[in-house]
């Protein structure tokens, strides 16, 4: 499979990140954790042992925490800056270093779209679960950004001729649920949350972006030095086709959740295609009562 993002780039930017906080740009962090509190919520049942997997940030694990619902929490982050001197683990990228059937819960928040195999690392998290064990993610979807990359699309065409990637292709809802089925998941369900955020202007949006981390990893990203002119051709662009009356520009951050379970006998199954006592023709055609 040929990688679309270059990882070690994409991990360089959180780390000059964590280590230039600004207040407030983790407010999608908060928000995703604040969904998984919730989620959680809903799900009757205890887990002996968790493990928070590339969150990036402690919120995770504290909600995990906090719920009760969890015997034993794990972290693993990719960097050991991540873990800020707190217990956890440290594994590369892409990498679910636990035995088989050895968790009950695993979570992970934000990081799966900087992945180059989803479905590896959905498979590898399958395999470390042990049967009726639960899957929660977040990760961006489709809609992220959708309005900077046709701003910055349509600035870059105009002034240059052409364009080149600059937003990663962010996995759609639709394509979430598929991938928990191929990663043999049970019980998959994939849905999204949009959060619409508003900034004064582009340049303010992408501050938050440099200081979340998350400007664009692309492997084929553009080589060409971004010049003033093409910024502010799109800032340009961004603020005629996405203001609000006031002036504000809008941007959309997508977050698609998944969930599912590794295969268990008790978990409920479909029921067999013709096994119905009713049709549903008999239904129909049965005249309503007066």
């Amino acid at each position: 499979m040929q990688p679309l993002i270059d990882t070690e780039l994409w991990l360089a930017r959180k780390r000059r990140a964590l280590a230039r906080p600004v207040g407030g740009a983790d407010f999608l962090v908060r928000r995703a954790a604040e969904d998984l509190a919730d989620r959680l919520g809903a799900v009757e049942r205890r887990f002996g042992k968790a493990a928070a997997l590339f969150c990036q940030t402690s919120a995770a694990a504290q909600v995990l925490a906090d719920s009760g619902k969890a015997g034993e929490i794990l972290r693993v982050e990719m960097d050991e800056a991540f873990l800020a001197g707190n217990p956890g683990l440290v594994a590369p990228p892409e990498t679910v270093p636990f035995e088989e059937g050895s968790l009950d819960l695993v979570v992970s928040l934000l990081s799966l779209h900087a992945m180059n195999d989803i479905p590896g690392v959905l498979a590898q998290i399958r395999r470390a679960l042990r049967p009726d064990g639960l899957f929660l993610g977040a990760l961006a979807g489709a809609g992220t950004l959708a309005e900077l990359r046709e701003s910055m699309l349509a600035a870059e065409t105009e002034l240059y001729g052409g364009a080149s990637p600059r937003i990663l292709p962010f996995t759609d809802v639709r394509d979430a649920g598929a991938l928990l089925q191929r990663a043999g998941l049970a019980l998959p369900v994939a849905d999204v949350e949009t959060v619409t955020v508003r900034y004064d202007t582009l340049f303010d949006l992408a501050a938050d972006l440099r200081a979340m981390g998350e400007t664009s990893p692309l492997i084929d990203r553009s080589r060409r030095p971004a010049d003033r002119r093409l910024f502010a051709r799109a800032a340009e662009i961004y603020a005629e086709r996405f203001s609000d009356p006031d002036g504000r520009i809008r941007a959309s951050f997508s977050i698609v959740w998944m969930s599912g379970w590794a295969p268990d006998a008790s978990q409920q199954k479909p029921l067999k295609p013709g096994s119905a006592k009713v049709s549903l023709k008999a239904i129909l055609e049965t005249p309503p009562k007066t």
